[in-house]
């Protein structure tokens, strides 16, 4: 784990307090590091929060207008009014949030369940995004579920009743101690964590415990994920992909337990102008683990390229190891 004086300035700041903003029947909470720039939307992935986003936020402080979100029923956001956790539903309130408050085109990021939230915003309503950058996206034929989670074993939490018991049991364990858990299994080298964001972690874990349904939240999101990973009809994920007209940015790590890195491959010839990147020393979670890197590739294959078609003869890069 590395101190604050061994982390570069903008990943030393606190994260910036969660502020709600009503979207039309709920409210949502958003963290905002915003020095001018064009519009962008972070989407966590399951079981994370907004705080996942928040050192790729400060480091593009000045280029960028981050609004990291808490999807709802996650961080500080309430639960959805009509319960539905799905890919699709969840896009539709980052329309809402662009709609109602940004009111102009976004660049949208996702990580894991936020990848194809992310995906679902995107190719739904491609009029509104400047650029799609997902990071371990969770995609059909992508996740894989005979792995853990959180160190949970998710067929187990899949299971009506069974899951829900599970999942309780787990949420039973010390905040620090699942925190912990969940930073083991998402990263490649738990060495590259950050202290400050492990206690912010922390401290929205017992959150969370507070609310006293974070058990129902994730256990509903990850069937509504699966779900949709079995959707066959004209709405299914890589049909969306393949509607999304933004310069795109993929980003997988070699070490992921979640999502498998060779579907880099499909990912990248479903989206039509998508490019991307398969970190050797990465895993689930590759704007928290290495974010400076993360920052870098942004900067290269779409902050100079927005507005223009990325023609490269081989869609995936492989980024050898940065000191």
């Amino acid at each position: 784990m590395k101190q604050p004086h061994e982390l570069p300035e903008f990943r030393r700041h606190p994260a910036p307090d969660a502020a709600k903003h009503w979207i039309g029947d709920q409210w949502l909470a958003v963290r905002r590091v915003s020095q001018g720039g064009e519009p962008a939307v972070m989407i966590h992935g399951l079981g994370g929060t907004s705080l996942n986003w928040t050192d790729v936020a400060y480091g593009l402080e000045g280029r960028l207008d981050s609004w990291a979100v808490d999807l709802p029923g996650f961080g500080e956001s309430p639960r959805p009014v009509d319960g539905d956790y799905s890919p699709a539903t969840y896009a539709n309130s980052i329309k809402r949030l662009v709609d109602s408050q940004i009111g102009e085109k976004v660049h949208v990021f996702g990580n894991s369940l936020g990848g194809a939230v992310a995906l679902q915003f995107a190719g739904r309503y491609p009029e509104l995004v400047r650029s799609t950058t997902l990071i371990s996206p969770s995609l059909p034929r992508s996740a894989n579920f005979s792995l853990s989670l959180q160190g949970l074993t998710l067929p187990i939490a899949l299971l009506p009743g069974v899951g829900d018991r599970f999942m309780q049991w787990y949420m039973r364990l010390p905040p620090a101690d699942r925190v912990r858990r969940t930073y083991e299994h998402v990263f490649a080298d738990v060495a590259n964590a950050s202290a400050v964001r492990i206690d912010e972690a922390v401290t929205a874990q017992r959150y969370r415990d507070e609310l006293g349904y974070a058990t129902e939240v994730f256990v509903s999101a990850l069937r509504a994920l699966v779900r949709n990973h079995l959707e066959r009809g004209p709405e299914r994920p890589y049909r969306l992909a393949a509607r999304i007209d933004s310069p795109t940015l993929l980003i997988y790590g070699h070490h992921d337990n979640l999502v498998d890195p060779r579907s880099v491959h499909r990912a990248a010839q479903e989206i039509p102008k998508a490019r991307a990147v398969l970190l050797p020393e990465s895993g689930h979670v590759a704007q928290m683990e290495h974010p400076e890197l993360v920052i870098e590739l942004w900067d290269a294959l779409i902050g100079s390229r927005v507005g223009r078609a990325l023609d490269d003869d081989d869609p995936v890069a492989h980024i050898s190891r940065r000191s």
